[in-house]
Formats: C-alpha cells, structure tokens, sequence
C-alpha cells in the first residue's frame, strides 16, 4: 500500500466546503486549501506517496497558484507525504507543531502500529504503511499555538494531542469551522477503504492502530465538542455540517471516554 502512484480515479475534487475552503480527497485522506483575504491561501496536510503532481494541479486549478504555506495536522505518512516535494518547489515553509519535530526532521519513525485495534482491513494492512522518518530539512518551522497570523490568519491552532504527540486542528471562529486532522473521522478509520466514499459522514473516533494515547485523544475530542463547532473537515471522510453538529459532537465526545475509561 502507498508504494505505488495512486490512479486519478481516486483523486477526486470537492465541492466548496464553505466560503474559502476547497478540498482534494486522494484514495481515503483528505487535504485542504484555506483561502485568505489577500487572495492567498494556506495548503493543510500534504497527502499520500505519490500525491504531489495531483496536489500541485488542484492548487492552480482551485486555488489560484501556490500556497504561502503548508501546516500539518500531524506527520503520518497520509498527511505529509508530498510536503517536502511541493515546499521545495513553492518556496515556502513547512509548519508543525514541534512534538512532531522528531517523526520530521530525520530522527524517529512513529510507533508501531496495534495491528488488530478495532479490526478491518486498514488496521490488519498497517504493518505495511510507512512510518518514517521523515525529513523537511529546513522548510520545517513551529507551528505557534492560539491565533496564527502568519500561515491561518483568522484561525485557531487547537493542540489535539493522542493520536500522536503534536497533533494540532484549526478553528475557524467566525463560522465555527473545525478543520479535524486525524483527532477524530466521520467515516470508520479501520475500514477506510470500504467505507471512506460512500458511507453517510458519521462521527468516530481516530485511526486505532496508529494512536499514540487514547485517553489524551479522547480528552481533545472532548476540547473540540466544548468549541461547539457547526462544520466539520476532517482528514478522512465527508464534511459534516448542520445546526445539530455540536450537540452531536458533545454526544460523541462522552461517549468515546467512556469507551476509552472502560
């Protein structure tokens, strides 16, 4: 899995998710452009192995050129894999939270996956997936928590820490926009292969197998339902939006650490 270039099939547009948001699904994971006011804009998440040509020909096409930067949600392999490609061809900077600074700079690989954490096909192929590491050289810079002017001007950086240790979301205020990662799905993420383009978008928790901490991912569930927020983006699924979402998102939050306390 993701050693071979990935067909066009399953690279696949969104529709515009809300104002200044697109999106670009590629096989089960998706990225994002945020759009700013000076008509610049901000790639989230980089993508799968072989991902960097479909990325760079959605930027012109969607987003009107390059980025001024790309921001991580994390550094897993589904979301940063074109990252160093498409930084050194742009010019720009690559932003992290810094407990991602060691999967990143060429010093660790993540954790072996719990191979049969919440079953499916996903968790039994993820022996094979890679986990670095992985090395920005110097494009990498720390993502600063609370507002980011610089590369999110107009959102907040959320520190969602437990699927790995500096996994970050976006939150856009004015709308009440969250931009998820991989805190949690709204497609089953053990089984993303069979249920990530049809599936009616629903709310779980992150990829099992590859979860550093549990107990601290449901505790930045629980942060993120406390947002209250009335869209969601997450890094594999569909966007889910609609007035009943936070109370959604609040169910589901106490339910995940009751799952996760048992």
């Amino acid at each position: 899995m993701a050693t071979e270039p990935i067909s066009r099939e399953n690279v696949v547009p969104m529709d515009e998710i809300a104002p200044g948001i697109a999106g670009l699904r590629i096989a089960f994971v998706n990225v994002f452009g945020v759009q700013h006011e000076e008509g610049r804009w901000t790639l989230v998440d980089a993508g799968l192995p072989f991902s960097a040509t479909y990325i760079r020909h959605w930027a012109e096409s969607s987003c009107g050129g390059p980025p001024m930067a790309i921001v991580l949600t994390h550094g897993h392999f589904d979301h940063v894999s074109a990252a160093r490609e498409l930084a050194d061809e742009w010019g720009i900077p690559i932003y992290a939270h810094p407990a991602e600074f060691k999967y990143l700079t060429g010093r660790e690989s993540y954790p072996k996956p719990n191979v049969g954490a919440g079953g499916g096909m996903m968790s039994w192929l993820s022996p094979l997936y890679p986990r670095g590491p992985v090395d920005l050289g110097k494009r990498l810079e720390a993502l600063p928590e609370g507002e980011m002017s610089e590369a999110m001007p107009g959102w907040r950086v959320i520190p969602t820490p437990g699927h790995t240790p500096g996994h970050v979301s976006f939150f856009r205020t004015s709308d009440r926009l969250l931009l998820a990662g991989d805190a949690f799905c709204t497609t089953k993420p053990e089984s993303f292969f069979e249920a990530a383009i049809a599936q009616k978008p629903e709310l779980h928790g992150p990829p099992a197998y590859f979860t550093w901490d549990e107990r601290l991912a449901a505790q930045s569930i629980r942060r993120l339902a406390e947002l209250a927020p009335t869209l969601i983006a997450p890094g594999h699924g569909h966007a889910l939006a609609g007035a009943e979402v936070a109370e959604k998102m609040q169910k589901f939050a106490a339910h995940f650490a009751a799952a996760k306390a048992a």
